[in-house]
């Protein structure tokens, strides 16, 4: 087992460097002020660590993980989501090309973590040209839960245009229905709550973050 983790820790290691690298490079050319430190612990630590230095920022930067790769550092994005206490950007690993979130769409099922998510989203919404509500089967949620319609009328404060979309799923169609919105509206990134049920029913039940987290398309920014 040592063994096993020296080399797994040794790939982390490169794959730290090499990011960094890039970072530092571009954050110079952007004229960016910027801090670097590769942190190097075991997976469940390293975890803490970076969680609670992401408390001092105002976004976290994450790359989706890559399937069928799985190292022992998979778990640590979703760490960072659970502790930093604010939005995280996961970044599909399949995205290339300049990150430019014109076209924002919001997914709204009227949660306190949508809401969160929604609240988070302020200065990149701020800078969009448009925004979508994408709401799944609103007419199944609580009386009292905010309607897609009235968080329309929220964003006009960002005097962009906004238009609403509905549909009915089933619950196992509600992440490609997303994704599938996103892909049909041309949507440079999506806006969500993350992990409104437990951890644990998200991974016995399944549920809308652990997929989408599995097979986002675009980049995404969570709150929870």
């Amino acid at each position: 087992m040592a063994a096993v983790f020296e080399i797994e820790q040794e790939k982390a290691n490169e794959r730290a460097v090499a990011a960094l690298t890039v970072f530092e490079t571009e954050a110079r050319h952007a004229s960016v002020s910027y801090q670097c430190r590769p942190i190097v612990d075991l997976p469940g630590e390293a975890a803490a660590s970076i969680g609670a230095a992401s408390r001092l920022h105002d976004l976290s930067v994450v790359l989706q993980t890559e399937a069928g790769k799985h190292t022992f550092d998979d778990p640590i994005s979703t760490a960072i989501l659970f502790q930093s206490g604010g939005p995280v950007l996961f970044v599909p690993y399949i995205f290339r090309g300049v990150f430019k979130p014109r076209r924002i769409g919001v997914c709204w099922d009227g949660s306190r973590s949508a809401a969160r998510a929604l609240r988070d989203a302020g200065p990149l919404l701020m800078q969009a040209d448009t925004l979508s509500v994408i709401s799944v089967n609103p007419d199944r949620w609580a009386p009292s839960d905010p309607s897609p319609e009235q968080v329309v009328k929220y964003l006009t404060r960002y005097d962009h245009p906004v238009r609403c979309i509905r549909s009915e799923e089933a619950r196992s169609n509600i992440q490609p229905s997303i994704l599938s919105r996103a892909t049909d509206e041309n949507l440079d990134m999506l806006i969500m709550g993350a992990y409104g049920h437990s951890r644990l029913q998200e991974h016995v039940l399944g549920g809308v973050t652990r997929e989408m987290l599995e097979t986002m398309t675009i980049p995404t920014l969570m709150s929870h």
